[in-house]
């Protein structure tokens, strides 16, 4: 039996519907697919403009000639009771219902129709299919975390076992624990990894100092996608020397959906079945492709709850070679809210000062994984994980590090502890600013 689905079609979610539908997408002609866009952009703001109360509020007073001139829906909009937001005809009761992480710094409760959520599984299942991979039978490695109170806890086990995936809990990653893992892919007939960039990273080094290639130890595995948190090409290199298996890149965003995921060309192709993704500027402008400015999303299917022209919090690159039916993901900078202000004015990305440290806390020996928070404009410290601490040497390689790639006048402080601290999901931010707005 095709558990997933089933588990699915119990819900009231239905699948078999939404992937009908989405071969219909796919069938579109490539000479077609901008008219496809438009009449579902078209379409999904005169329903909520007609059934949804709190989008008709939200653009009262407005001239609207044209797509552009519609507003730029925030998380912060959201943040009010969610019966308060729903469209005519749905309830609580009869949508699917979720929270967002709150890595932005703005969580909220969302809610998406059940064809939509059924479709955003569709095109899930569409994407693992490019590796091979069937949520219905292929048995997944899951790096992830877990509700730590009794009824979650074993909730998410039995969610677990139904859908064919054995979980790593992350909470602990210690060598100890570590070393816990690698003894079950010895055991398992695991087909895939799945999870956390930064936990599936600490498991590649601790392979790496034991000299292994996790394809040798279990060699039903096929590939390792990761998601959640930023793939810096240095480590996607470590992934798969360690792993011995190709490292997919998935982003995607729960209150949407799957928005983009590397095909086997390396290639990040953005999801425009169910989305429509924009970039535009500071001041809300739309850019061309191979311009670099914040993501805004429209969730073209979701007649539950309104995400038209939804400012993400992501910034990004499509490419230029886009075309309305096949888009690619160019390049994804960070969360607008992760930059870093400088004594000088200058404002840079927050992974900035992840990168120009990166090699050399990682050349200081036994550093297992590290975190940059800024504590004002001129001050940053270093979380680490390590048995021993950091040569004062290698902390003025940082500094000059910072002042040739950065600016003068920058100031790092190094701090050890045995475990960094990640949210209640898992995952772990690699940069942290304490400055105001």
């Amino acid at each position: 039996m095709n558990w997933f689905d089933f588990t699915l079609k119990l819900k009231g979610f239905p699948i078999e519907e939404a992937k009908k539908h989405l071969e219909k997408i796919q069938a579109i002609p490539k000479a077609e697919y901008a008219n496809y866009i438009e009449e579902k952009k078209q379409e999904i703001l005169d329903f909520h403009l007609q059934h949804n109360s709190f989008y008709k509020n939200l653009l009262k007073n407005k001239k609207i000639e044209k797509w552009e001139d519609l507003p730029i829906l925030t998380k912060k909009d959201l943040q009010q009771p969610l019966k308060d937001r729903l469209s005519e005809g749905y309830s609580e009761k009869n949508v699917y219902v979720n929270k967002t992480s709150g890595s932005s710094g703005h969580p909220f409760v969302f809610a998406k129709d059940k064809f939509c959520h059924a479709l955003t599984w569709s095109i899930i299942f569409d994407r693992f299919g490019w590796f091979g991979l069937d949520f219905n039978s292929s048995f997944q490695a899951r790096f992830y975390g877990i509700p730590l109170d009794k009824i979650g806890y074993y909730k998410e086990r039995l969610k677990d076992k139904l859908a064919s995936r054995y979980r790593f809990s992350i909470f602990d990653l210690s060598d100890k624990k570590l070393q816990s893992f690698l003894k079950e892919f010895y055991k398992k007939k695991f087909d895939y990894i799945n999870g956390y960039t930064s936990s599936i990273v600490l498991f590649a080094k601790f392979l790496k100092r034991k000299n292994l290639i996790l394809k040798e130890v279990c060699p039903t595995l096929k590939v390792c996608v990761v998601t959640s948190e930023m793939l810096l090409p240095d480590d996607k290199k470590l992934l798969e020397n360690q792993l011995g298996i190709p490292v997919v890149n998935e982003y995607g965003a729960s209150e949407l959906d799957l928005l983009a995921y590397q095909n086997p060309n390396d290639e990040w192709v953005l999801n425009n079945e169910s989305l429509y993704i924009e970039i535009v500027d500071e001041n809300n402008r739309p850019l061309p492709y191979g311009s670099e400015g914040k993501i805004i999303v429209t969730s073209l299917y979701n007649k539950a709850h309104p995400f038209i022209r939804y400012e993400l919090g992501d910034v990004g690159v499509i490419s230029e070679k886009s075309t309305p039916k096949h888009q690619f993901l160019q390049k994804l900078t960070g969360r607008t809210n992760d930059v870093a202000k400088l004594p000088s004015g200058k404002v840079v990305p927050g992974l900035t000062f992840y990168y120009v440290t990166k090699s050399i806390i990682e050349d200081a020996g036994d550093v297992k994984e590290f975190v940059v928070k800024q504590l004002s404009k001129e001050n940053f410290e270093i979380t680490y994980v390590a048995e021993e601490e950091i040569p004062s040497g290698k902390e003025n390689e940082i500094n000059l590090a910072m002042e040739k790639y950065l600016e003068k006048g920058l100031a790092i402080r190094l701090k050890r502890v045995s475990v960094l601290e990640r949210s209640k999901r898992g995952k772990l931010k690699q940069f942290e600013t304490l400055l105001k707005d």
